[in-house]
């Protein structure tokens, strides 16, 4: 007959290696939650680049100005820098411009990877918000993303 104290222990043993893989797993989702966001941010900052390169072509005389804005960190944990940097580039083109199937096709590309990037930040946020994860500290040391708000480019609207 095993003693109950014994029993007690073992219990505790193996409700403590429970909830450590419990644990374990959550803050491996928590960092390939974080991979996908860092890599949708790169994503989007080739897609803003591609853009400015085809303003510069539209317009040389902004060539200087999308250098200027595609020179603002584009960082997880603040966005707004770069967004504000954008929307100004991008309300000094004309309608015809905007019109412009080049400019249309990389704007394209510009919202789609914002779109991926805003889902990344809004699953990652989601996991991160939760009680256990903050409690436990699973996020470690990785910034709290923040979203990308910006000025669609092909219609000028948000």
């Amino acid at each position: 007959m095993i003693p109950g104290w014994l029993l007690v222990v073992v219990l505790l043993v193996a409700l403590a290696v429970i909830v450590g893989m419990w644990l374990s797993g959550m803050a491996s989702r928590l960092n390939r939650l974080h991979i996908r966001t860092d890599s949708a941010r790169l994503n989007l900052e080739g897609a803003l680049q591609g853009r400015a390169a085809v303003i510069g072509v539209l317009r040389p005389d902004l060539q200087q100005d999308a250098a200027r804005a595609g020179g603002v960190a584009l960082r997880a944990e603040e966005m707004g820098a770069r967004s504000d940097a954008e929307n100004t580039l991008l309300r000094t083109l004309t309608p015809e411009e905007l019109a412009n199937p080049a400019f249309i096709e990389v704007s394209t590309k510009v919202d789609l990877a914002a779109r991926f990037y805003n889902d990344a930040v809004g699953d990652t946020l989601g996991l991160r918000s939760r009680p256990v994860v903050r409690m436990f500290r699973l996020a470690g040391s990785a910034p709290m993303p923040a979203y990308y708000e910006a000025m669609s480019g092909g219609d000028g609207t948000q």
